[in-house]
């Protein structure tokens, strides 16, 4: 594709206002070799939360911009303003094994791993060569996804979507709970050739080929959960039981139970699965650190509460219809944009809606309306259509139609290293 040489000029407010808008648009401009200006960063996270750059923002950028021998202004944590001009291309990229290791052990190695995964998938060469990357940092941390999801929704999601394989291996467990503390995971992937595109894969249920599954096509629900180990057999019991009411006759299987050595560190993940479609709802949470009445510990008084809630937003996430989550929709939207041809990943309103969505994957003659790209895009999550603004403003070919249920992706490939 052709080199853009103006500043895509960003404001950071716009939409869903946080960290996501940022990740988007330096992996985007390092893919495409664009140079973009962000204004505002984080502007909607004023507050107890703060604005600026944040410790995993900085740690992903200063990768993408030695890759890519990037001019860059504003790359500091708390930065209100960050530019970022790309000069090398993905296809340039010399090294194939790759540390990074952000500043602060609460900043999330799975949100760093996003921001540089577009542009390393497109660093092919001739030799076809893999790349491993290892990331540390925190893997289960507060406002992000879990190595757990990523594991067992994101990652499962694109390659039966896609084609893309991803080897992924939690080398050590990290948490922004309680006492910080540190992890690394480490992933290993054959980028895309030179030439080569991102490309939906026929015979998946994404393309359209297969009727959209619903409630009733749900086979099984994995559990993940890390919590204290006085915990496990209390919460095993409870989720069963809320499992068993609302998701009748399907099959538990409980994924990973593992110690997680502190009251303060309480995660829980529920994947529901119908074929390769998957639905996942974590919950990241502390102890209450008073002992509950009758001298039981909080912790195992949580359960109780933690079960039914954990169980019926699962429930709610099914029911909505599609065939991704919350989200997972808004993490896809990257992989659409930079796709051949069109995809659809819907999700909520009506079932006939939804089937149309998918239809008109196939359907050419078809009329698409095209949804404007002045300001956050289509249905969904503010996440979500913060996402395809980004890319509409990165990519200005690509499409995203009936408010965004369908997106024509720009087909992004590299040539050959020069």
């Amino acid at each position: 594709m052709t080199n853009q040489t103006r500043v895509v000029e960003l404001d950071g407010r716009t939409g869903e206002g946080g960290g996501q808008l940022v990740r988007i648009a330096c992996a985007l401009a390092a893919v495409a070799t664009v140079p973009i200006r962000i204004t505002n960063v984080r502007g909607n996270r004023e507050g107890s939360r703060g604005g600026g750059l944040k410790s995993q923002h900085v740690s992903a950028i200063e990768y993408l911009a030695a890759a890519t021998a990037a001019e860059v202004d504003g790359l500091f944590i708390g930065s209100h303003t960050l530019e970022f001009s790309p000069r090398l291309r993905p296809s340039q990229l010399q090294e194939r094994t790759i540390k990074i290791s952000a500043n602060s052990p609460a900043a999330s190695t799975l949100l760093i791993f996003q921001a540089v995964f577009p542009f390393l998938l497109f660093a092919g060469n001739d030799k076809c060569e893999p790349i491993t990357l290892q990331i540390s940092g925190g893997t289960n941390v507060s406002l992000s996804l879990s190595f757990e999801y990523l594991d067992q929704v994101l990652l499962p999601v694109l390659q039966d979507a896609f084609g893309i394989t991803v080897q992924r291996k939690l080398l050590s467990r990290g948490w922004s709970l309680g006492k910080q503390q540190r992890g690394t995971v480490e992933f290993r992937f054959r980028p895309l050739k030179p030439g080569e595109t991102i490309k939906l894969r026929d015979s998946s249920v994404y393309a359209g080929g297969e009727p959209l599954p619903t409630m009733g096509d749900i086979e099984e629900i994995d559990v993940s959960m890390i919590v204290p180990a006085e915990m496990h057999d209390k919460l095993r019991d409870e989720l069963d039981v809320e499992l068993g009411k609302l998701f009748y006759g399907v099959e538990v299987n409980y994924k990973v139970v593992e110690d997680s050595g502190a009251d303060s560190r309480i995660y829980v993940l529920l994947v529901a699965k119908a074929g390769t479609v998957r639905w996942g709802k974590d919950m990241l949470t502390s102890a209450p650190k008073a002992k509950s009445k009758g001298g039981s510990r909080p912790t195992v008084a949580l359960c109780a509460s933690l079960a039914p809630k954990i169980a019926r937003e699962l429930y709610k996430e099914v029911s909505a219809g599609g065939v991704v989550d919350e989200f997972l929709q808004d993490q896809l939207v990257i992989f659409q944009a930079l796709a051949e041809g069109r995809t659809s990943f819907p999700r909520g309103e009506d079932k006939s809606s939804l089937e149309r969505a998918m239809e008109k994957l196939e359907i050419d003659g078809e009329k698409l309306r095209k949804e404007k790209t002045d300001r956050p895009i289509g249905e969904g999550s503010m996440h979500t259509t913060t996402a395809r603004w980004v890319t509409a403003q990165l990519l200005p070919s690509v499409g995203w139609y009936n408010k965004g249920y369908v997106c024509e992706g720009v087909g992004m490939h590299m040539g050959r290293a020069e």
